[in-house]
């Protein structure tokens, strides 16, 4: 789907305004049609494609960095071969989706939400949408909110400051930003950063480039994966793709969270372990511990996964080499380290990560009051204390983010047809207790984190208001228990008090 291609009339009013036409809302629309085939419902997406993060990024070699059994939607089989697939693939699965389920004509690009306010009188939101090709505002109102924006700034990605950049005669790309006419071609390559970006765009840049190397102030755990899955590749051959599909699925989620729990539970075996399928990777006599080996537990931040050990193979082939320092400053050639080395390099590449940001930036009013977030709580992960009719999506730390992602849609599914049959109008999480400890929404030593904490909602120490990364667990708290809940409460559109349900 192209901008030409979207529909261009926004409805005035829908049942269900879902912001963002990527993964998730996309998977939001499939279960609002099957769930919910009465509903009406629009998707806007500020920009002008689908796709989100698989649209947005285009660095060489972006990909997911989970299986796709496992990062694709439960209703829809991955049936290629690749199972850490790339952008490419990604997006032709996304419209498949769209066209086999007819959500073409609920999608709109390039329309991006202002505000946010709902009315406890009206019982509905009122949205003010910018149209981005004319800059025009206009109204949408919608009896329910549901942002499908992801966590992350699509304006902009995070770039330190560093010394001495002006002073820098190559060029300087952010992955989130990647030009398309960027030739690395035989030229040196620094680039900046030991996270999932940085190593996956060093072993694809090294197949042209002179040579790349990657600058990190201190290491990441990285460990191979193949790109084909055999379990899935043989299945198919003798059963139907869904089951196939459906028992690859069980195993892989199965095989994350025993990689979770064990990296939790034994940080000093499962760190040995790491570090030997690094050694075996790497040439003979590498400092595996100076540059993979790092300062923190297995999963106290995620990890680095590298199809088909592809960055060890640049290392062991000369192509890629990894220096582990911190920067003085930018120089008109280069870069210096406190180490008193200077890296020589064409292009830098600040691999730096993001910013972290709620709903999509959208300012959300409640009566004309305009929310503060991190007083706040949120509420079983996918609702916010004190925001009537609003839910979201933020995927797992340790888990593919389209796993939590179905889990909000199902629920949020569930939630409408509850307040059909008693005839609610709104439901509202709040806080039975307000002793309760608060804490960050993510506990992590990732900086993109820690950076952004501060801007969302918080956790509470006990019952819905706890955020377990833990997919089992939300199986059944999403999946299966009742609506009912003392701390959601609803009210219906002729009776304004509030009553829990029963």
């Amino acid at each position: 789907m192209t901008a030409s291609s979207a529909t261009t009339s926004v409805p005035p009013h829908v049942d269900v305004l879902v912001v963002g036409a990527g993964l998730t809302g996309i998977g939001m629309g499939y279960h609002l049609t099957t769930l919910q085939p009465g509903r009406t419902f629009a998707i806007i997406e500020s920009r002008d494609a689908i796709g989100g993060t698989w649209d947005l990024f285009r660095y060489p070699g972006i990909r997911s960095d989970a299986d796709l059994y496992a990062f694709g939607f439960g209703f829809k089989p991955w049936n290629k071969d690749n199972a850490i697939a790339d952008a490419d693939e990604i997006l032709e699965y996304l419209h498949e989706t769209i066209d086999e389920n007819d959500l073409g004509s609920k999608i709109h690009l390039g329309h991006r939400v202002v505000s946010a306010d709902f009315s406890t009188t009206d019982a509905q939101w009122t949205v003010i949408v910018e149209r981005t090709s004319d800059g025009e505002h206009f109204e949408i109102t919608a009896g329910f909110l549901s942002s499908a924006a992801g966590y992350y700034d699509v304006d902009e990605g995070y770039t330190p400051h560093f010394d001495g950049r002006d002073d820098f005669l190559g060029e300087i790309v952010h992955p989130q930003h990647w030009p398309a006419d960027l030739d690395y071609a035989d030229k040196k390559v620094v680039v900046i950063g030991s996270g999932a970006t940085a190593v996956t765009v060093v072993p694809v840049m090294a197949e042209t480039a002179g040579h790349v190397t990657m600058l990190q102030r201190s290491p990441s755990y990285v460990m191979p994966a193949p790109r084909k899955d055999p379990l899935p590749i043989l299945l198919r051959k003798v059963l139907r793709d869904s089951t196939a599909h459906k028992i690859t699925r069980s195993v892989n989620i199965n095989k994350q969270t025993l990689l979770y729990n064990a990296s939790r539970k034994f940080p000093k075996q499962m760190r040995a372990l790491v570090r030997k399928v690094n050694v075996k990777s790497l040439p003979e006599g590498y400092d595996v511990d100076t540059h993979f080996n790092p300062d923190y537990a297995p999963w106290d931040q995620r990890m680095c996964v590298i199809t088909d050990g592809d960055m060890f193979k640049s290392i062991s082939a000369g192509k890629a080499s990894v220096v582990t320092d911190r920067i003085v400053r930018f120089t008109k050639t280069g870069i210096l380290l406190e180490s008193g080395d200077e890296l020589e390099a064409d292009v830098i590449v600040t691999a730096t990560g993001l910013n972290m940001v709620p709903f999509g930036k959208i300012p959300l009013h409640v009566d004309g009051d305009k929310v503060n977030l991190p007083d706040h709580l949120f509420y079983k992960t996918l609702m916010v204390s004190g925001i009537p009719n609003f839910t979201f999506t933020v995927g797992y730390v340790n888990h593919a983010w389209t796993l939590k992602a179905d889990l909000v849609a199902q629920w949020t599914c569930r939630l409408l047809a509850h307040m059909d049959r008693h005839g609610y109008s709104t439901a509202t999480p709040t806080i039975d207790d307000q002793t309760m400890i608060r804490s960050p929404y993510i506990d992590m030593g990732t900086g993109y984190v820690n950076r952004a904490m501060h801007l969302f909602p918080q956790q509470g120490s006990k019952g819905p208001w706890v955020v377990q990364q833990n997919y089992k667990g939300d199986r059944q708290l999403l999946g299966k228990d009742p609506i009912e809940d003392p701390a959601l409460s609803f009210s219906s559109a002729t009776a304004k008090t509030l009553a829990g349900a029963r």
